[in-house]
């Protein structure tokens, strides 16, 4: 009678969704597990699950305050555009440094080492002091300067820029949050890393409001509110980072006494990272020449395309969990001599992230202005939003190959190759494909968004072709 039970429709649907349920519980949990043995679709669900709510929490950060800065106007949704702009450039090297530390820990952690992971993981550290410091410096020191840099108005350098300076000057804490983050994913301890950005995230939503707007006891601080919230938000999620890292939990446990330098260990560090760096440096880098040229159309196109990147930031960062999951698989399998494992594994993750954002690139097309009215109701901004909206929303499906594959190989530590095709294909192709359509085609902002969609989709190819020749499998670290 027990087997006849079992085999009922109903049945089987609740065994599946108990297993499921068990599953979330597990990736949610923290356990330390072996993610170099086992059915391959269930390394990939543990260890993406907290990657994708950790990037989903940092997604959350940026909509969270446009949100709320999007009812000061469109010179303080413009501020925060140019500000993030420029930003990405401490983006770049975070996620640069982050990557060699994911490879190299995933590495040793694949090798069983876990004395030497947690060498790595000290280095880190100062490396992230060091970029504290000298973001820090430019913050307090040249914020309105790097607004008119950016092409900002009078108006928009009076309104933004003590949000500018703020958020750099608090840009330490971006730093610091991305690579001690990068620490835990090296260990597959994600669930950790997921929980900091919770944490950073809770107190930035409760913040934002009342120092923007100056609500009970707290100042009225306008755009720069925005900042000052992100900025203590990360701060308390960087403490935690460190609670946790020094002895209270996770696999990596690291002691006053082992924060000394170690020039041996910095140097190879250093030498990985720097394609990671050079790589998201041209990125970010051809990103701001993009907003130069989006700029040139005034206010209401740059406020219209900033809504619309940090719409995109929902659907991409999430999407960015699931190909950090790929990178920790890669290196961690790489360093149990596993590299067939390795490379099924990115497959699998290929496969979830092309189904992931070719259905949100429908939703994206079919719903841009009812998205874009929740943050502003002024038409222009309305419009150009909903233009980046849809052109670039029609390159999603090959995004996604194109992020899974660059960051097999960055946890492969072939940071190398994703930076010669960023090269060509971002300094090359996108920006003087962007500028000729704007400019020499009459398209303005509209041809910048089909430069876009169309430099990405060929960076997707070209690092198809190359992952699929497997050089990456030899790579050391």
């Amino acid at each position: 009678m027990k087997s006849v039970i079992q085999a009922t429709p109903a049945a089987r649907r609740f065994t599946r969704g108990t297993r499921w349920w068990v599953l979330w519980r597990r990736a949610l949990s923290g356990e330390t597990r072996d993610y170099t043995r086992g059915p391959i679709r269930r390394s990939v669900f543990l260890l993406a699950v907290p990657m994708v709510l950790e990037m989903t929490m940092e997604a959350i950060f940026a909509i969270t305050d446009i949100f709320w800065v999007a009812r000061l106007g469109a010179d303080a949704v413009t501020a925060v555009g140019l500000t993030e702009a420029f930003i990405t450039l401490l983006y770049a090297v975070a996620i640069g440094l982050s990557m060699g530390t994911t490879a190299m820990i995933a590495r040793r952690v694949g090798e069983q080492d876990y004395a030497a992971a947690s060498v790595v993981a000290a280095q880190t550290l100062w490396m992230g002091a060091l970029v504290a410091l000298v973001v820090g410096a430019l913050g307090i020191f040249l914020a309105p300067d790097i607004l008119a840099l950016m092409g900002a108005s009078p108006s928009v350098i009076e309104t933004g820029s003590g949000y500018t300076s703020w958020l750099l000057g608090g840009g330490g804490t971006i730093g610091f949050i991305f690579l001690i983050n990068a620490i835990f994913r090296g260990a597959g301890d994600a669930s950790i890393a997921m929980r900091a950005l919770l944490l950073a995230n809770s107190i930035n939503i409760v913040l934002d409001p009342l120092l923007i707007y100056g609500v009970g006891p707290f100042p009225e601080m306008g755009v720069a509110g925005a900042a000052v919230a992100t900025t203590i938000g990360r701060g308390v999620g960087v403490a935690y980072q460190l609670y946790a890292l020094f002895g209270h939990g996770g696999k990596l446990h690291l002691h006053w006494s082992g924060l000394g330098l170690d020039p041996g260990v910095l140097k190879r560090l250093l030498k990985v990272s720097l394609g990671g760096m050079s790589q998201f440096l041209i990125g970010t880098s051809s990103w701001i020449f993009i907003v130069r040229i989006v700029a040139s159309y005034g206010s209401d196109a740059v406020a219209g395309y900033t809504i619309a990147i940090r719409i995109f930031s929902v659907t991409f960062l999430p999407a960015w969990g699931l190909s950090n999951a790929a990178a920790t698989l890669v290196g961690q399998n790489l360093g149990a001599n596993r590299p067939q494992r390795a490379e099924r594994s990115v497959w699998r993750c290929t496969w979830y992230n092309t189904v992931f954002l070719t259905a949100v690139a429908i939703l994206c097309v079919t719903l841009a202005e009812p998205m874009l009215r929740l943050f502003t109701d002024e038409p222009e901004v309305i419009r150009y939003g909903a233009q980046s909206l849809f052109w670039i929303s029609l390159g999603y499906p090959m995004y996604a190959v194109g992020m899974v594959l660059v960051q097999a190989f960055n946890g492969a530590g072939d940071t190398r190759t994703p930076t010669w095709v960023n090269l060509i294909c971002f300094w090359m192709l996108q920006i003087p494909l962007a500028w000729t359509l704007a400019n020499q085609f009459g398209l303005g902002p509209r041809g910048v968004f089909m430069a876009i969609a169309i430099s990405e989709t060929m960076m997707a190819l070209m690092v198809l072709w190359l992952f699929r020749r497997g050089r990456w499998k030899m790579t050391v670290v």
